[in-house]
């Protein structure tokens, strides 16, 4: 990573932290709206601003789904092999999705069963994965690979192509996994404004000014909206609320945009009051596995 900063391992921790909490708490907050329209959830709620539960999927309040299920499988089999291992993580994204999910999006659901029926580790490139299921479950990885921007790069492909083969969520990936990074570093809005100009230079597709108000499953649209409302509001609640009303994915748009404000603003910038409704015991995870994965990176065991 380019920019010199003075690292303070703690607050690295505590952001890494906030980020998974983060996108456990968007993800939940976006799931009972996930599938409807912004004016569908203007009739309904006005504002969608608490911790509902139901939707579609008849969830209880503060109930999460596949974006952070499969996130918390990457962590945990890094977590037990002390490093990436690709067919760790593929053994216990195959048992959560054996386990009957929730909810398991189609393309992932491919790409798994072809690694459970012939050991593939690489799904063949396919112009229909350009899907956002990749993209939901980079936080592990750019935790894991804080210090060394090559793995990165390396290791988000390489858990991308399990299941999604596209130039769009490779890229995706990459850029989400180093806003991550550099918000957890504690970096500037600005820096982090950087790398998603970054991103639509290389593929003007990416454009997020005018905001065109998709928030599909499209990788595309999933961050054009998580990268307008990141940039368009200045706390962790005005992000989440903006960009789960917007309504398509909610549940997806809500757990990305959570990962990323959750490390730039911090555990106290999360709303109490949607804390409060989640599965403290699923977050008391997330928050060891975090802090797991910033010990297991290159910056930590250089110090």
């Amino acid at each position: 990573m380019p920019d010199t900063v003075t690292v303070d391992l703690a607050d690295v921790r505590a952001r890494a932290r906030a980020a998974f909490v983060g996108l456990a708490v968007g993800d939940a907050l976006g799931a009972p709206v996930e599938f409807m329209t912004a004016a569908e959830i203007r009739a309904k709620h006005r504002v969608h601003r608490e911790m509902t539960g139901g939707g579609w999927l008849h969830l209880r309040p503060g109930c999460f789904t596949d974006d952070t299920e499969m996130s918390r499988c990457i962590a945990r089999a890094v977590d037990a092999a002390g490093g990436f291992d690709l067919r760790g993580i593929a053994d216990a994204l195959s048992a959560w999705m054996r386990g009957r999910p929730v909810d398991v999006g189609s393309t992932v659901r491919k790409g798994l069963r072809s690694y459970i029926l012939d050991g593939q580790l690489e799904t063949p490139p396919n112009e229909w994965d350009a899907g956002n299921g990749a993209a939901m479950r980079t936080l592990p990885v750019a935790l894991l690979a804080l210090g060394d921007e090559a793995l990165l790069d390396r290791c988000q492909v390489a858990q991308a192509h399990l299941t999604h083969n596209h130039p769009f969520s490779d890229a995706a990936c990459a850029t989400l996994g180093r806003m991550a990074q550099l918000a957890v570093l504690g970096l500037s809005m600005v820096r982090l404004r950087r790398e998603a100009d970054l991103l639509v230079e290389r593929f003007p597709a990416f454009r997020f000014e005018p905001y065109r108000g998709l928030a599909t499953g499209y990788v595309v649209d999933t961050l054009q909206t998580v990268l307008h409302h990141l940039f368009t509001t200045r706390s962790f609640e005005d992000c989440l609320v903006a960009t789960v009303n917007q309504g398509g994915d909610a549940d997806t748009t809500g757990a990305i945009a959570g990962a990323v404000a959750g490390a730039y603003y911090g555990l106290d910038g999360i709303p109490r009051r949607w804390l409060r409704r989640m599965d403290t015991a699923a977050l008391a995870e997330l928050e060891r596995l975090a802090v797991r994965l910033v010990d297991l990176s290159p910056l930590a065991r250089a110090r």
